[in-house]
């Protein structure tokens, strides 16, 4: 027969709703942790990204190496970089955000520079016609046009590193991770249930309004859409 501790844990349920509604200063808490972390990650990402995929799209020769570096920190597991970084930075928020907008530079970068190439060269032609600078033309003619491409990149780092930040939990710094680990090492479902139930929610959430985001500033491609 199962022994007490056994039986205890086959009739505890998945979710227990009495310690949810006793806990929800702590479950707000690590729910808003864990966006900071991710705003902080991304757009920190992309103060680095922009000017890097600029340069690799003006001159080409750059794009390699800098995709290549890039890619290299994408696949270091996110465990090992945190050990990496922990004898540098501590046990810190800056080491978490270290390491999470490094893997946001790989998606972020790739797609800036996929937008920018994807401008029809008769537009940018256009544009030189009309007497732009290169800068004007950068920003009045090349980002606008890439926007699609550049917010389907944030979407896919902004659920990525929603879903890295609770790994950064191993340092104290995980928001909704510290829920998870702390349910596992309690053995206790509630906190892993509801934990992993927010996270899924959260990049849901993030990734429709990101959507909607783009539709309000480009109509264009909602008209052409239905079409």
């Amino acid at each position: 027969m199962p022994g007490p501790a056994v039986l205890a844990q086959i009739h505890e349920p998945w979710i227990r709703w009495d310690w949810v509604s006793s806990h929800t200063g702590v479950i707000t808490h690590d729910l808003r942790e864990h966006v900071v972390l991710t705003l902080i990650a991304v757009g920190v990402g992309m103060l680095i990204s922009v000017p890097l995929a600029i340069v690799a799209r003006r001159w080409h020769w750059f794009e390699a190496p800098v995709l290549s570096a890039t890619g290299i920190l994408y696949t270091i597991p996110s465990v090992a970089l945190l050990a990496l970084l922990v004898p540098w930075t501590g046990l810190t928020r800056t080491t978490a955000e270290i390491a999470l907008v490094s893997y946001t530079l790989l998606i972020l970068i790739r797609n800036i520079v996929a937008g920018l190439a994807g401008v029809p060269p008769d537009v940018r032609e256009a544009a030189e016609g009309m007497g732009y600078s290169r800068a004007r033309q950068l920003l009045r003619v090349e980002l606008p046009l890439a926007v699609p491409v550049i917010v389907a990149g944030i979407r896919i780092a902004v659920v990525t590193t929603i879903g890295l930040v609770t790994v950064t939990a191993l340092i104290g710094q995980g928001g909704l991770g510290q829920l998870i680990l702390d349910g596992l090492y309690r053995d206790f479902r509630t906190e892993v249930v509801v934990g992993s139930a927010l996270c899924v929610a959260l990049a849901t959430v993030a990734d429709l309004t990101l959507v909607g985001i783009q539709r309000l500033a480009m109509p264009w491609t909602r008209k052409r859409g239905t079409t």
